[in-house]
């Protein structure tokens, strides 16, 4: 067993997994109890009336070549947020392990602990959301089974440097799991930690293809770590954790034709965002607008109140982080096709308009 296997739940290394249905086809399936029949409606490959392939092979093979590892490194999820608590339920014992996170980052690590009854210790990003490594390593030693770092980070849009991730990993190894979540790397300059599973077994990797492949409502997320933990997670797992529709939605989105084309959307979300960035800048009620490396940017308002009424009475939504630390008057903008980002900004020229007027 490796080290980071010895780091899983006492009461979990020797878990019997519930075997699931077989999924075999073209044969007669009175073995899972499932309905005989389907719907007149129903135009899915195997029909809604029969359980989904738990671990779609298919699907398992298009993620591996989409990021370039093996197929054993990956298994499916539903979604980023079912990775995080099944890592969590899988290395934490309740009311003794913790996690640790750098806020602010995204709030679905801290949840996932509680839930758990894990501690959570944070380590807040330093000057311009930089992370703070000797500050990781130094509360990562203190009962912390899982470091969670977000790269590019949701919200500030910050990376984590590949160095940073090599020391953590090094000096973790044995000690606790890191766990990288990649969410929005097609957005960025960074190539992502793909090509660094081989070379710490202690690191794992949250893909989604909820942001730059356009399937968030398909929910289809994948982990990807040593081939040995994703066979120890894929037995913690539900039995069934990918819908039919949406194995189906996530195999036609990885041809290479609609891979090309969501590549080019891809391409053209980030010129948009540093266009809007540019914009938004040149508006008086912005006091700074970060970089970032996301579908998204965070700016600071001189009111951050008015401006998401503002928002809200033209139709468009954006998030208020600024109850969170260090985030004072700060929303978080997803960047839109052009067109919305032209309401927004004709929501924000009001804004403006409105407070010179106020002042005269």
């Amino acid at each position: 067993m490796s080290a980071t296997l010895h780091l899983l739940r006492p009461d979990l290394r020797d878990f019997t997994a519930y075997h699931a249905a077989s999924p075999r086809r073209g044969v007669v399936r009175l073995h899972a109890n499932e309905s005989s029949w389907r719907s007149d409606w129903d135009a899915t490959d195997d029909g809604l009336n029969r359980y989904p392939d738990p671990q779609p092979e298919a699907l398992i093979h298009a993620l591996a070549g989409l990021y370039g590892v093996a197929p054993g490194t990956v298994l499916v999820t539903r979604g980023s947020d079912d990775a995080i608590d099944l890592l969590v339920r899988a290395f934490c014992v309740a009311g003794e392990d913790a996690v640790l996170v750098c806020p602010p980052t995204f709030g679905m690590y801290a949840v996932a602990a509680r839930l758990q009854g894990a501690g959570v210790v944070e380590v807040p990003l330093g000057q311009n959301f930089s992370l703070a490594v000797d500050d990781v390593l130094a509360a990562a030693r203190r009962g912390v089974k899982l470091v969670f770092l977000c790269s590019p980070n949701n919200p500030t849009g910050s990376l984590v440097p590949a160095r940073a991730v090599d020391n953590i990993c090094r000096a973790l190894h044995g000690h606790a799991v890191v766990v990288v979540d990649e969410a929005y790397v097609e957005f960025s300059r960074q190539p992502g930690f793909a090509d660094r599973l081989e070379r710490h077994g202690n690191l794992v990797l949250l893909r989604t293809l909820s942001k730059a492949w356009g399937l968030a409502g398909a929910r289809v997320g994948a982990l990807l770590a040593e081939p040995e933990l994703v066979a120890i997670l894929r037995a913690l797992a539900p039995p069934y954790p990918l819908p039919s529709l949406a194995t189906e939605a996530a195999l036609r989105r990885l041809q290479p034709r609609e891979l090309a084309a969501a590549r080019r959307r891809t391409a053209a979300v980030v010129r948009r965002r540093e266009a809007l960035a540019e914009q938004l800048r040149a508006l008086p009620a912005v006091r700074r607008v970060w970089p970032s490396e996301g579908n998204f940017l965070l700016a600071r308002f001189a009111d951050a109140a008015a401006t998401m009424a503002a928002c809200e009475a033209a139709g468009v939504l954006v998030r208020d982080f600024s109850r969170q630390p260090g985030l004072a008057g700060c929303l978080r903008i997803t960047v839109g096709t052009a067109a919305e980002n032209r309401q927004l900004q004709r929501a924000l020229a009001r804004l403006d308009g409105k407070k010179v007027r106020a002042r005269g």
